[in-house]
């Protein structure tokens, strides 16, 4: 049962889009991202203090955030929400660092074992792995083929061209926020076409 009689006027607007984009409105998402970009991306900013890796933790924390738009409740102001799942994402993050950083001051590597890690060629594959590769990037690019429009041409871009953000903006002659915000719905609708499809890793792929 809804619960929004505690919110705000600006929390029942976001409510409203919100439902616009439950109900598989597009731009219901974007104006949401446009709404909160900034405010979520300084919140971690000075948790992270890297603008690079905040910026990257509030893409995450969107798509996370979109992708469970189902769960949220409006007994809580969506802004609080959403802020919550940036929090969270950015403190995982930290951990993970912060692990990564004790791991490599408590293994000391002997010089001749650096040596042979930072010759290991990690992308030689053999004649099976090449050809599995292979199968999966043909089917790739037939589900990519599934989506509209624009979404196909952002994640053609972005990962068969390989294009930055930046050259995809020029290309497609629109704002940086918004290649970034349709890129993640993009890839989102990709996912949920690769997990209705009988393939191994499909994780691999995006």
């Amino acid at each position: 049962m809804e619960i929004v009689n505690n919110l705000s006027e600006k929390a029942l607007h976001d409510y409203a889009i919100v439902k616009q984009a439950i109900a598989g409105n597009e731009k219901a998402f974007e104006e949401l991202f446009q709404r909160y970009r900034e405010s979520v991306f300084f919140m971690i900013l000075k948790m992270v203090n890297n603008s690079t890796d905040a910026e990257d933790l509030m893409f995450e924390a969107f798509e996370k955030a979109f992708s469970s738009l189902n769960y949220y409740s409006p007994q809580y102001a969506f802004s609080t929400w959403l802020f919550k799942i940036a929090s969270n994402n950015a403190i995982d993050f930290i951990r993970k660092k912060k692990t990564m950083i004790v791991s490599f001051d408590k293994h000391d590597i002997h010089a001749d074992e650096k040596g042979a890690i930072y010759n290991i060629q990690a992308d030689m594959l053999s004649p099976e792995e090449e050809a599995i590769r292979e199968q999966r990037a043909r089917f790739t690019r037939e589900k990519v083929a599934l989506l509209k429009g624009r979404y196909r041409q952002l994640i053609e871009l972005r990962y068969f061209e390989e294009y930055s953000y930046e050259e995809i903006a020029r290309a497609l002659r629109i704002p940086l926020g918004t290649v970034k915000a349709q890129l993640f719905r993009a890839r989102e609708l990709l996912l949920n076409i690769l997990e209705k499809s009988e393939i191994p890793g499909k994780e691999e792929y995006l």
